[in-house]
């Protein structure tokens, strides 16, 4: 269970584990529903995330370019050195907000 905040502007949520194969389906049915509510932004807090694979780095595609087509923006704050490394060297970092621990 994602642990889920929502303020004026945005909803946040907080994986608080690891965004891969396993747990990919049940978390995009989450967001698709999450990215309904959210106001302006879909924040993800990757406080607790140590690796995203290629099946969660599709999904947060996926969530991006929806938010995107709807006006709104997807943050990622929190990141682990790797994991922000890991976007750089793919250069999603110049598509998603990004900011690390």
């Amino acid at each position: 269970m994602n642990e889920v905040l929502h303020t004026e502007n945005a909803v946040v949520v907080k994986p608080g584990q690891d965004i891969v194969a396993a747990m990919v389906h049940d978390f995009r049915i989450e967001l698709k529903k999450l990215v309904q509510q959210a106001p302006q932004q879909l924040v993800l807090d990757l406080a607790g995330v140590q690796m995203i694979d290629s099946m969660g780095i599709g999904l947060l595609i996926s969530a991006h370019n929806t938010l995107t087509k709807e006006g709104k923006q997807l943050v990622l704050i929190n990141a682990s050195a790797n994991i922000l490394g890991l976007f750089r060297s793919m250069r999603l970092d110049q598509h998603f907000s990004i900011t690390g621990e």
